[in-house]
């Protein structure tokens, strides 16, 4: 089940909120744990079975540590469930993985390769897992206190809004919502509100630009011209910040709408002027996870400066392989932290003394490039696109060949997508607001009265039109069933 479907619109999301708020607040957390595993349980029964696992050696691992605290059990304790949690995610996402490439070696060297039946991969494993580590690294560092409740920690662990596309919430900052929260009407609404612009971002922009790019990455390379390359790596560009953005929009609103605030994932990443600042901006919570738990506990930047550099290339390495077991993702990790060491070793210096449009269009030729590697099914095929791309091996291009992929919808995403990567309609906003300083009472009354009734009308025509598309049309990709 997944947020933008109709049956989690229409049914689950709707019976939810009404037992939640018709149940007593001691009943509420229990509440939400069963949805949550109904929830994940949609997706496959059995893959309940992994969560509620995760959960018990969590919950277990972190009592273990908070009776050994001081003590040289409460390190071995933690080792433990750190394993544990990695054997997991091991097992269940990179198992494939390491057979497949084994059987290659074997293979050169003519030895029987290894016989496995398929594992398949538990949707969200990698976000619950994160979340999972943080939770005893934090006990042990004293950070937070230990959970005894099990229904606490069961629903930080497996709490549906982030369950199965981020963001990766810590549990220092949602321990004490867990235990007590503050529902009010204008929280609701404000969570209802950005629900439906996630919804929309989602349906409407991130599904409009999937079609382009499904289409232009499943060509063959020797039926793809520089432009329409170009305009596959763009299209895919806009569509998984769009998609991405607008699910961590949808999480934070319904977060919300129970009570709960989680921290924002993303700011604007594409306006960004170096890569260093793009992953300020990026996926926010997947960034500040791997500067916490792996990059500082390396050494980080507090260590010589070849050694920084490593630490960097271990992290993108790392990073990239956290997002899907191939090595199209680790080349795309490394890609990025190749130019976070560029940038470090003095790159960065001579960027920030540039025309400003020239450090904005350096990022977005390396996040566009960089996504291809993302996108592609496999390596050779994201190096033959980008040697397209750069003109090499492409065929002439034709525009009746691109009016395939172009049509008013495409164009009128594009210009949203351009203007809603920018922060212009937050400066809108703030004018607004510095205008009113100019007026009197009445007048502020009577115009926040009007931008309350169209923004209501706009929401409402979002909805509606992003309701319609769904009902419309079987086209609505999960591009996140590799984490």
């Amino acid at each position: 089940m997944v947020f933008s479907s109709p049956v989690f619109l229409l049914v689950f999301l709707p019976a939810t909120l009404f037992f939640t708020l018709i149940l007593p607040r001691r009943f509420q957390n229990i509440m939400l744990l069963i949805a949550s595993l109904f929830f994940y349980a949609w997706g496959g029964a059995s893959f309940t079975l992994i969560l509620v696992a995760s959960i018990t050696i969590n919950y277990i691992v972190g009592r273990q540590i908070a009776i050994r605290e001081g003590r040289k059990g409460a390190k071995i304790a933690l080792i433990v469930g750190v394993v544990l949690n990695l054997l997991l995610l091991g097992v269940f996402k990179y198992a494939n993985f390491i057979v497949d490439n084994l059987n290659i070696v074997f293979d050169w060297i003519h030895l029987e390769p290894v016989k496995m039946n398929p594992i398949y991969l538990p949707i969200g494993i990698s976000f619950f897992t994160f979340q999972a580590i943080s939770y005893i690294v934090d006990v042990y560092k004293k950070k937070t206190p230990v959970q005894k409740n099990l229904i606490n920690l069961a629903l930080y662990i497996s709490l549906f809004p982030q369950l199965i596309a981020g963001p990766i919430v810590r549990y220092h900052d949602i321990a004490k919502q867990l235990k007590s929260r503050i529902r009010s009407l204008q929280k609701f609404a404000s969570g209802v509100e950005r629900f439906i612009i996630g919804l929309a971002k989602k349906v409407l922009i991130a599904n409009t630009f999937a079609l382009v790019a499904d289409k232009i990455f499943g060509l063959e390379i020797a039926e793809m011209s520089a432009s329409m390359a170009w305009l596959g790596a763009i299209a895919y560009t806009f569509q998984i910040y769009f998609d991405f953005s607008g699910y961590s929009d949808m999480a934070i609103g319904l977060g919300r709408m129970f009570g709960f605030e989680i921290l924002e994932n993303f700011n604007f990443p594409y306006i960004s002027k170096s890569i260093r600042e793009f992953w300020r901006r990026w996926h926010i919570s997947l960034s500040n996870w791997f500067r916490d738990y792996l990059y500082i506990p390396l050494g980080g930047n507090r260590t010589s400066q070849g050694r920084v550099y490593m630490n960097l290339l271990i992290v993108f390495f790392l990073t990239g392989f956290w997002h899907g077991a191939a090595w199209n993702f680790v080349i795309w990790g490394l890609f990025h932290g190749f130019f976070l060491v560029i940038e470090r070793v003095g790159f960065e210096k001579i960027l920030s003394k540039m025309w400003t449009p020239f450090q904005h269009v350096y990022v977005l030729i390396v996040v566009v490039f960089g996504w291809v590697f993302f996108r592609a099914e496999n390596i050779q095929y994201g190096f033959e696109y980008i040697k397209v791309m750069l003109g090499f091996d492409a065929q002439p291009s034709e525009w009746t060949l691109m009016n395939e992929y172009l049509n008013n919808e495409v164009y009128l995403a594009l210009i949203v997508a351009i203007l809603g990567s920018t922060t212009i309609f937050i400066t809108i906003q703030k004018q607004f607001q510095k205008l009113q300083t100019h007026f009197n009472h009445v007048v502020n009354l009577i115009l926040n009265n009007v931008f309350s009734v169209v923004s209501i009308t706009g929401l409402i025509v979002l909805l509606i039109m992003s309701l319609s598309y769904l009902a419309s049309s079987t086209y609505n990709p999960f591009i996140y069933y590799r984490f």
